[in-house]
């Protein structure tokens, strides 16, 4: 196969001759990737919880006034901005569903009671 490398060259660069020798090391480079550093990596990030489980937890358990659902797409949304790499973004979702999902929990636990309280009270009244 006969393979033509078209090269440009300005007028200044055009007596020296390419360092096929350093060309090669950087084809190498990109064709196996950097070198591996043994050392792992240290993050200066701060991990944003999304708190997808708990949201689902809500949604499956105590959806009263669909706050677990709110709370789950918020979650979601939280998670998504954190693959993007947004996390000033992520960091609000997350707020914004831990907040929801307090307020599911509280809601949840009160009708849970009430379920409870308000038919053992119906029955002492009428017996």
């Amino acid at each position: 196969m006969n393979y033509t490398v078209q090269t440009f060259f300005t007028p200044a660069n055009s007596s020296r001759s390419p360092n096929y020798k350093m060309l090669r090391e950087e084809q190498e480079v990109a064709v196996l990737g950097a070198p591996h550093n043994p050392a792992p990596l240290t993050s200066t990030e701060t991990s944003v919880p999304d708190h997808v489980i708990w949201s689902l937890l809500n949604t499956l358990f105590m959806n009263s006034c669909c706050l677990g659902f709110i709370a789950f797409a918020y979650s979601v949304k939280s998670r998504d901005r954190k693959m993007v790499g947004d996390l000033t973004g992520a960091q609000a979702y997350a707020s914004t569903a831990k907040h929801v999902n307090i307020w599911a929990l509280i809601v949840g636990i009160l009708m849970t009671i009430l379920l409870i309280i308000i038919p053992v009270l119906t029955f002492q009244i009428y017996r």
